[in-house]
């Protein structure tokens, strides 16, 4: 995963969360609810992407040489 698309999508991601938290009224405990999906997936995304969770959920450890 080439790092200039990890940086572009971390960006739209909160560019758009932002814009969901200032523009649309919600109630703060669904806003909360809100962003913590959005950051539990980000997170889930970023270390499938980088290869320590497989396919198949099992977590690999990174390999230090």
């Amino acid at each position: 995963m080439p790092l200039l698309n990890v940086v572009i999508t971390l960006v739209v991601v909160g560019v758009i969360l932002w814009l969901i938290n200032a523009y649309i009224p919600m109630q703060s405990t669904i806003k909360s609810i809100l962003n913590a999906v959005v950051v539990i997936v980000v997170v889930l995304w970023l270390l499938y992407g980088f290869g320590v969770i497989s396919g198949g959920g099992d977590i690999r450890m990174p390999k230090v040489n």
